[in-house]
């Protein structure tokens, strides 16, 4: 991975740890009326959407990608998602389990697309995963048992979106955010009509607090078309075992926001099993030595070597190409 593209990398858990207490305060103002969580979902990508797919060409992809991408990385996973916090599921907690979607993306892509993770990449994926198990035990004795299922249905929910952005390879990440996010609003809003009833969801709409507007306003801009827009980019150009690993950072920035703004304070076991995901961070981003024989030149993995005269830029669109 180029340094241009690490540093993106690195951008996107920052943008979505802070997400995750950007959530819980727009579900729970304080002193104000609780949203619903699939109304908030949909507001998000409501923002998310307009104005910009007017601005913003379609992908080059086909619409059953779109629409796969829209259902499971969109609607499912932030549906689950807000659902589960609603519940009462902890916004450091939640940012930690959802990071299951690490293992399960690899997985599928084994499974789907034919991806075969490097041996240094099975050790950190491991070792994150057993970062994970200390958190979670540390945790389950106040954490109820729902919420948590809800989590990781969303995790696998997320990890199915990521198999499909892949095998689509859009070259316009943003592009892809955008229209695939206009899948979302609709469904989720007549979903929150049947399930909280008219009255629940347009007296929300008519009493929005400010705190719920701002964290409507950061999670469409700097987490969906920030955060996605960079992590569907750079799927479409590595290979998911490359890319995933990045979220495991996620939690450690999540579960660090929430302890600063929610006061949710960490217990030794949870700063332990971070750690553990640090390294299993710095395990699976371990990168091959060079070829002496390849001129100096790192191949993106999964791909062939490119004949010398052949525009290297062609494999790292910039966002929003088309």
């Amino acid at each position: 991975m180029t340094r241009r593209h690490s540093l993106l990398a690195l951008l996107v858990p920052t943008l979505w740890g802070v997400n995750f207490v950007a959530i819980d305060l727009g579900l729970h103002p304080a002193g104000g009326q609780a949203v619903p969580p699939l109304l908030f979902v949909a507001l998000r990508f409501a923002l998310v959407v307009l104005p910009w797919i007017l601005f913003i060409p379609k992908p080059a992809i086909s619409w059953t990608a779109i629409i796969g991408v829209g259902l499971f990385m969109s609607a499912g996973q932030f549906g689950l998602l807000y659902l589960a916090i609603s519940l009462g599921m902890p916004a450091g907690l939640a940012s930690l389990v959802l990071q299951a979607q690490v293992l399960l993306t690899v997985l599928l892509a084994a499974v789907f697309l034919g991806d075969r993770p490097r041996l240094l990449q099975l050790a950190g994926l491991a070792v994150g995963a057993l970062g994970l198990l200390i958190v979670a035990v540390g945790r389950s004795a106040v954490a109820p048992l729902l919420p948590l299922v809800v989590v990781l249905a969303a995790a696998l929910s997320w990890a199915a979106g990521n198999v499909i952005a892949r095998k689509a390879r859009a070259a316009s990440g943003l592009g892809l955010v955008v229209w695939s996010g206009a899948v979302v609003p609709l469904p989720l809003l007549a979903l929150s009509l049947a399930i909280d009833g008219p009255s629940a969801v347009g007296d929300a709409l008519l009493h929005l607090e400010p705190v719920t507007i701002a964290s409507a306003l950061y999670t469409a801009i700097l987490a969906s078309l920030v955060g996605y827009g960079i992590w569907n980019h750079l799927l479409a150009v590595y290979e998911p075992a490359s890319v995933v690993p990045f979220t495991l950072l996620v939690p450690v920035v999540g579960m660090g926001t929430a302890w600063l703004v929610l006061a949710e304070v960490p217990s030794r076991i949870e700063v332990l099993g971070a750690a553990v995901l640090l390294a299993g961070v710095g395990t699976a981003l371990i990168r091959p030595r060079r070829n002496r024989h390849d001129g100096g030149t790192a191949m993106i993995p999964g791909r062939a070597a490119r004949p010398k005269g052949v525009d290297r830029d062609a494999d790292h669109q910039p966002l929003g190409a088309s």
